[in-house]
C-alpha cells in the first residue's frame, strides 16, 4: 500500500459553512497573537466568529446558519 509522502505542513480541509480541519501537528495563531501548538489527529479552527472557545469551533455556526435561513 503507498502511503502518501509525510510533509512538515498539516493537511487543510475547508468544511463548507462549518470550521477549517488540521490534520497533523500544527500551531493555530489567534487574533491576539497567542499561539495554540497541538498535535491531535484532527482539530476544527472556528471560521464563522461566533466561537465561545477561539480559535477552536464550538459549532455555533449550526445555530448561525439556521438563524440565517429563517
Amino acid at each position: 500500500m503507498n502511503r502518501p509522502e509525510r510533509t512538515d505542513h498539516p493537511d487543510v480541509i475547508l468544511c463548507p459553512d462549518g470550521p477549517m480541519l488540521l490534520r497533523g501537528d500544527h500551531v493555530v495563531q489567534d487574533e491576539d497573537g497567542q499561539q495554540h501548538r497541538t498535535s491531535r489527529p484532527v482539530s476544527a479552527v472556528c471560521r464563522c466568529g461566533g466561537s465561545m472557545i477561539p480559535p477552536w469551533c464550538d459549532g455555533t455556526h449550526k445555530v448561525l446558519s439556521q438563524h440565517c435561513r429563517r
